[in-house]
């Protein structure tokens, strides 16, 4: 007879949890939150609790045994991460110590790994950081190195040339592709440019030195060559959570997939209705396949929204059920109903800006203080009619992550010009004219100046060009460049502000714009809204004292009763997101404005620019205000006609409408 031993399990008892997650999430929130370990992506409408959700998931994970140091957080800001494990340390009272886990940007994940693993690629573990200033430096050389200090056609300069570098290794496309796409007219240099950017990886390397697109490359790098090194990462990895999963571009998105490895427990969390960042590289498709990329992926989508009323949502979701490529949802009201939005035709872009200020003042006499109220739209340049009206009446304002639009570099290169031809004797004006051209340094600047401020009018003088004697050969190219724009200027009169704008730009500011600047389609656009606006003005004079009336009323001082820190907020759309306001003005909607001309030319920009509308429409709590101008000022002090933004057009009309029409009465 044989004996043998039989193992008597004991029951496993169920985990308790010391979050009651049914009381604390709705039932779409709980879903994905107790969804079991492996791929998994959550859909999260605007204003429906990502974060929430995504804190309460990596909380679950830590209360059902999987400690802090086995997971990996993965934001775009350090400060969320900090404040993420803040929350997740406060929700499960103490269960673990917050610093064993490793949570922050992709660039701060990957410079810890690095500082361990680097050795596997031949990096010194004493590896510096490069920052952009001097990586600017460090490519000014390399560029140098490969012209021999004396190039034959006009380049990048080495501020660019990083960028596009930069643009090119985050979205995995050869720097030709870039330039063909962003840069076209410096396409016969790709070879030699390529050539520079490659001695600047080598200088770099020299030089122990490692930029943040470095820590990423090198981080793919490592995954992909290192497979023990990939491997043992992933162990220590059990659990990998993503935040705002949509703004990640392909390199940060192949970054994901290595780390998590297929059929991985990774969380992504995101909004693909909130994909707007295509300029920076953002990449689409990393949310969209997602569910193809990781076989026996769950996927979740939040739509109770419980920061705007049922109007604001239905208004939103009218707009973009346009968008064929998106998951398929509608944001469903938490809130009570409200006032309907509205749309408000303005007969131009000064009425516009008139009807937005009354507004305001009424909202704030009605309670809403200026802070719970944003004027919202597509790029600084649209708000420049605005920011003279709010000046004109006092009520302060605050430009969001940017400077007001008289103070941006580009409006003032260009209006320098004006101010040398309204005042000769303008050392400033003409110091910062001068220095635009290639070869033209400070000491040029100023001997320069020198020689001209001993005449009458030193802007004639300079048209003159006695000066160019014994002046410095490397700048005297330059200054000839610019002595020739002023000519021209001078030639076609200087009372018409609104041409010489264009002028300008025509004369050789374009060509410095595409040389100097990333955004440089961004610029030239509020250059031509500059020139329109301009246009108004009968003469130079008049257009720069109404500028120089704009640099006095800073527009923070005038409201009765203000306190100093409560502001009307202006922004674009890309600097609102991830923010709300009680009342939200969207302006400037205009077919050509919103969505923008250059950033709609195919189906897949234009249904971008509609997830941009969408992102501006779902800021608003409480009240909506959706304006735009049917004329605009013309280079021949007429008016020309505009066209309200598809993005209205295309909505319903009459009953039932998703929004009121207001019809403006402009007796005085």
């Amino acid at each position: 007879m044989a004996t043998r031993s039989y193992v008597l399990q004991r029951p496993h008892a169920a985990p308790r949890f010391r979050i009651d997650y049914a009381r604390e999430l709705n039932p779409e929130q709980l879903a994905a939150v107790e969804a079991p370990p492996g791929p998994c992506l959550v859909i999260a409408g605007a204003g429906t609790g990502k974060t929430r959700t995504l804190i309460y998931r990596l909380a679950r994970t830590l209360e059902l045994g999987t400690p802090l140091e086995a997971m990996l957080l993965l934001t775009f800001t350090n400060k969320a991460a900090r404040e993420m494990v803040r929350r997740v340390e406060g929700l499960t009272q103490g269960l673990a110590d917050p610093r064993k886990l490793l949570g922050g940007t992709f660039h701060h994940v990957a410079h810890a790994v690095l500082r361990t693993h680097g050795a596997a690629l031949g990096l010194s573990p004493g590896f510096a950081l490069l920052d952009r200033e001097d990586a600017r430096t460090v490519m000014g050389e390399a560029l140098s190195d490969v012209t021999g200090g004396r190039p034959k056609k006009r380049l990048p300069r080495p501020e660019l040339i990083v960028e596009l570098a930069s643009l090119s290794a985050n979205t995995s496309r050869s720097l030709e592709e870039i330039l063909a796409e962003r840069r076209p007219a410096f396409l016969p240099s790709a070879e030699l440019l390529a050539r520079a950017a490659a001695c600047f990886t080598e200088r770099k390397r020299r030089m122990n030195l490692v930029d943040f697109d470095d820590l990423l490359v090198f981080l793919r790098q490592l995954l992909l060559e290192q497979p023990a090194i990939r491997n043992a990462l992933r162990e220590r990895f059990r659990a990998v959570f993503v935040d705002e999963f949509q703004d990640t571009n392909r390199l940060q998105g192949e970054l994901v997939d290595l780390l998590a490895g297929e059929g991985g427990n990774v969380t992504a969390v995101g909004d693909d209705a909130q994909c707007i960042y295509g300029f920076r590289g953002a990449h689409f498709a990393n949310i969209r396949a997602f569910p193809a990329r990781h076989p026996g992926c769950r996927t979740f989508t939040l739509v109770r929204n419980y920061r705007s009323t049922p109007e604001v949502l239905a208004l939103a979701n009218a707009s973009l059920s346009f968008n064929r490529d998106q998951f398929e949802r509608a944001l469903v009201p938490a809130r009570p109903s409200g006032a309907r939005p509205v749309v408000v035709a303005t007969a131009h872009g000064d009425e516009q800006a008139s009807f937005v200020a009354q507004r305001v003042l009424e909202l704030r006499d009605e309670g809403v203080p200026l802070g719970e109220m944003a004027v919202l739209y597509r790029a600084h340049g649209h708000a420049l009619e605005l920011q003279l009206e709010l000046a004109r009446r006092g009520i302060p304002y605050q430009v969001r992550a940017g400077v007001r639009f008289f103070e941006q570099a580009h409006i003032k290169d260009v209006v320098c010009h004006l101010r040398l031809l309204q005042n000769p004797a303008d050392e400033l004006s003409f110091k910062r004219c001068v220095r635009l051209w290639p070869g033209v340094g400070g000491a040029a600047a100023h001997d320069l100046w020198t020689r001209l401020s001993a005449h009458a009018d030193p802007l004639q003088a300079f048209l003159a060009g006695d000066w160019k004697q014994g002046f410095a050969r490397r700048a005297l190219a330059g200054a000839e460049q610019c002595r020739a724009l002023f000519a021209a200027l001078d030639a076609a009169g200087r009372t018409v502000p609104g041409e010489l704008v264009a002028r300008v730009l025509d004369g050789g500011y374009r060509a410095q714009l595409e040389e100097r600047f990333a955004a440089a389609e961004r610029r030239e656009e509020d250059l031509a809204h500059l020139s329109e606006y301009a246009a108004r003005y009968p003469d130079v004079g008049a257009f720069l004292s109404e500028l120089s009336l704009l640099g006095e009323l800073h527009g923070e001082d005038v409201v009765d009763g203000e306190p100093p820190d409560e502001l009307l907020v202006l922004a674009t759309v890309h600097q609102a997101k991830g923010l709300e306001w009680r009342a939200v003005f969207v302006i400037g909607a205009v077919d050509g404005q919103f969505p923008l001309a250059h950033a709609s030319r195919t189906a897949d920009e234009e249904e971008e620019e509609r997830r941009l509308f969408y992102v501006a429409l779902t800021r608003a709590r409480d009240e909506l205000y959706v304006c735009y101008p049917l004329t605009s000022a013309s280079g021949e002090r007429g008016r020309s006609l505009r066209q309200a933004s598809r993005f209205i057009t295309e909505l319903p009309d009459g009953e039932p409408a998703p929004f009121d029409r207001w019809i403006l009465d402009a007796r005085s």
